[in-house]
C-alpha cells in the first residue's frame, strides 16, 4: 500500500502499544469488528471488518457495545 500524505508518518502511523493492547477483534450478530476496552468496561468499535456495505450503516465507529454479547476472536 503506498500512502501519499503531507502529515508526518509519527501521526499517521502512532506506535502506542497501549492502545493497540486493548483493541480485540470480535463477532457481534455475525460481523467481524475491531473493537477497543472503555474505562467502563464497555467495548467501542474501532473498525467494522466486513465487505458488506449494509454492514457499514449498521455498526458505526464509536458506538458502544456491551461486552457480554460480543464473541471473542483468537
Amino acid at each position: 500500500m503506498i500512502l501519499h500524505t503531507i502529515v508526518p508518518e509519527f501521526i499517521v502511523f502512532q506506535t502506542n502499544e497501549a492502545e493497540y493492547k486493548k483493541q480485540r477483534t470480535v463477532q457481534y450478530n455475525g460481523v467481524s469488528l475491531l473493537v477497543q476496552q472503555t474505562e467502563t468496561n464497555e467495548y467501542e468499535i474501532v473498525r467494522v471488518l466486513s465487505s458488506d456495505p449494509q454492514h457499514y450503516l449498521t455498526y458505526e465507529p464509536g458506538t458502544k457495545l456491551c461486552a457480554t454479547s460480543l464473541q471473542f476472536m483468537v
